[in-house]
């Protein structure tokens, strides 16, 4: 039984796929080197949902924001606090690549283009001609528009239902397509090692590990910090929740432990109103997992291929990933996604950079989904407790029961036993 789930599970496929293209590329290089289509192939393919997704994301999630009306307050200090702590997770990734720089020694030069291409356009770099040349944000734009406009029209239901339908069948083509990434992982792996040699895998294993650190330092430093404001443990709070950390780490999706989080979020005091609100809005706009990663991959890039940026250019990096963050969503390989629509929006790093972070991108995803679960849980019980709309004694109820099947006795006993 064990042995079938191994051989179902995509991670163990990714992971095979990896040494044997690294494998293939140590020692045939040449042959290695001609499974580049795989790569660039998948990456093209997952480039097609790119403004779909954000369209339908951004659409979707800005519309459903009319509950702001109702709950007032809550809201207004939700999208506040999503913007704050976004932003921080987006400069904490960004001040650790470049003290860490993971990047460094890669690569010597673009696949397709001589880097000094790359530093011209860099150089003349603007707002105005990247608002005017680029349908990325063109989308992002207009998707934000059409959500507040969806948001205030009283007969939106059906076109907001229509767009969920088609919502729901997007995202289940881009999970069809993620089941090729062990394919896509052989072939930017192979030509990756194939092209510029073993030592490759020592900068792609420092960025891993230096992306895994950075989010635990944010959990249990910044998130912490979050949750010291109010008195509440973030230890304890992570056991109350163990089950569904598991969920998601087995899944590499926050998605797939949503509706439990939520439950549990109202068990252990959180008011339902506020819980309504907070988590689904987290689940389009508080990423801190997903901005961490965005953030770090885009200055390993630059760093891989010798890109030395000006202050205007990581101004104007941040401004873009700030915008193109909030049209991930926690399903397995939106991070990939978005990254390949910032750097198409960007224009200063080789979008063909994403062949080299394919084949380690569904591990670090384990760490985006668990990081993204985990901020938008902290947010919920910080707002919570901020609106007076928390309930300490039914908290420490909670976490005195964390085993969850004594908690539920309990609760269908009304009272312990004895």
């Amino acid at each position: 039984m064990n042995l079938k789930k191994l051989f179902t599970n995509l991670t163990f496929w990714v992971l095979t796929a990896i040494t044997a293209g690294a494998l293939l590329g140590h020692f045939a290089p040449d042959t290695a080197v001609k499974m580049q289509p795989l790569g660039t192939g998948f990456i093209s393919i997952v480039k097609l949902f790119i403004n779909p997704i954000i369209f339908l994301t951004i659409s979707l999630g800005i519309s459903g924001m009319n509950n702001l009306k109702k709950v007032g307050r809550v809201g207004g200090k939700a999208i506040l606090y999503f913007e704050i702590v976004t932003t921080l997770a987006l400069i904490i990734g960004i001040i650790v690549a470049y003290i860490i720089r993971p990047g460094d020694g890669i690569v010597t030069a673009a696949p397709t283009q001589d880097v000094g291409t790359y530093k011209t356009q860099a150089e003349n770099f603007s707002w105005l001609q990247f608002l005017k040349d680029n349908i990325t944000i063109q989308v992002l734009l207009f998707s934000i528009a059409f959500g507040i406009v969806l948001s205030k029209l009283k007969s939106s239901q059906k076109i907001t239902d229509f767009l969920k339908l088609i919502s729901k069948y997007v995202f289940k083509a881009l999970h069809f397509v993620m089941l090729f990434a062990p394919i896509g992982a052989f072939g930017g792996m192979a030509y990756t090692i194939g092209k510029y040699g073993i030592d490759t895998l020592l900068p792609l294993g420092k960025l891993m590990v230096t992306v895994y650190a950075t989010m635990a330092l944010f959990i249990f430093v910044v998130l912490w910090l979050i949750m010291r404001s109010y008195n509440v443990s973030l230890w304890k709070f992570l056991k109350y929740i163990r089950e569904e950390l598991l969920i998601v780490l087995g899944t590499s999706s926050s998605e797939a432990g949503l509706p439990s989080l939520m439950e549990k979020l109202e068990r252990m005091g959180c008011s339902k109103p506020v819980v309504g609100l907070v988590v689904p809005a987290g689940y389009s706009f508080n990423l801190d997992g997903t901005t961490i990663y965005l953030s770090m991959a885009v200055i390993f890039l630059a760093q891989a291929f010798g890109i030395e940026l000006s202050w205007e250019q990581m101004l104007s990096i941040i401004g873009i990933l700030f915008i193109t963050s909030k049209g991930a969503a926690g399903v397995t390989g939106s991070g990939f996604v978005v990254l390949a629509s910032t750097l198409s929006a960007v224009k200063i790093i080789p979008v063909e950079g994403l062949a080299l972070l394919l084949g380690v991108d569904r591990f670090m995803s384990e760490a985006r989904a668990i990081t993204n679960f985990i901020g938008n849980g902290v947010a919920t019980v910080w707002l919570a407790n901020n609106e007076k709309e928390f309930d300490r004694s039914k908290m420490d109820h909670a976490f005195s029961r964390v085993d969850l099947s004594e908690d539920i006795l309990t609760d269908n006993l009304g009272k312990n036993p004895k």
